[in-house]
């Protein structure tokens, strides 16, 4: 079981983590944001996190708050990722929303460089990639930079503009955007036959459809995984599977893509390495490519 976490993202620095909240540097701007998973002490004292914040995200309930400035910052800014130390950089564009979110799971990271190291090195000419549950697009984008034909699919319009936005800022096009319930998108590709070199799957604990359709990972991901299997080119491809639910295991990805695939499976957890020196676990993972 591998543990994982970016070695190079210099716009990203995770400074410590602990009391529920985690103080991040995201380019030159450091916030303070819940983290249900920090249930250890804070290595730095409360008066020297807020000495370095420039804002802090207030809860008011378990799905919105708003943010508590304590130095002037822009409520949008820019950041970029060097992709498995090339000459491709991905940029994003964050901002504060009122979900605590700032638009990039830096963690992610990691996937960022294997998408692209595994796309560089397939035969298959302009490999077709589906991203699913894609979010603002950081692995739509990093595919996108190694030459793949890729395929966003997020369930939120105002989200794949966002999407479209970095895709932008990355020097890149083309991408083509799908706004739909990610298993209604599946199905419909087995229907037709579809073929993908690579899937990648990042899909959240609960969420729901552009038209009300409900998905809870325990319920819907093992009916999701038939599927995409199903869509996977039997030549040349790849899958990544994360998941980012309290308590779910590595273990329950192996039990459902072992197998399809084999030995190639690799397993384990991502995490963000503190400066202060904690580890902050961010979710499992599965991933393979067949060649």
């Amino acid at each position: 079981m591998q543990l994982l976490t970016p070695q190079k993202f210099k716009d990203y620095e995770l400074i410590d983590v602990g009391d529920f909240e985690k103080l991040e540097r995201f380019g030159p701007y450091i916030t303070i944001r819940p983290e249900p998973q920090a249930v250890w002490d804070k290595t730095l004292p409360n008066t020297e996190w807020e000495k370095r914040a420039h804002i802090k995200f207030m809860p008011r309930s378990s799905s919105s708050g708003e943010w508590k400035k304590f130095k002037q910052m822009p409520d949008q800014w820019h950041i970029k990722y060097d992709i498995n130390n090339s000459d491709s950089a991905i940029k994003f564009r964050l901002g504060l929303t009122s979900f605590k979110h700032v638009g990039i799971f830096p963690e992610q990271a990691s996937n960022w460089d294997f998408i692209y190291e595994t796309i560089k090195k397939m035969q298959t000419p302009q490999p077709k990639v589906l991203n699913l549950f894609a979010y603002t697009g950081g692995a739509s984008l990093a595919a996108k930079a190694a030459g793949a034909d890729i395929t966003h699919v997020d369930s939120i319009k105002q989200v794949v503009t966002w999407s479209k936005e970095n895709m932008e800022l990355s020097g890149l096009n083309n991408i083509r955007w799908v706004v739909e319930d990610a298993l209604k998108f599946v199905k419909r590709e087995e229907k037709r036959g579809n073929k993908y070199n690579g899937i990648i799957l990042d899909p959240p604990a609960f969420g729901h459809g552009p038209n009300g359709e409900k998905w809870k990972l325990e319920d819907n991901i093992n009916e999701m995984m038939q599927c995409v299997l199903n869509l996977l080119d039997d030549k040349e491809h790849f899958l990544i599977l994360n998941a980012y639910s309290l308590g779910f295991s590595a273990l329950i990805i192996e039990n459902m893509l072992k197998a399809k695939a084999g030995k190639n499976l690799n397993i384990g957890e991502l995490y963000l390495q503190a400066t202060e020196g904690n580890k902050l676990p961010l979710g499992v993972f599965g991933r393979w490519r067949n060649f």
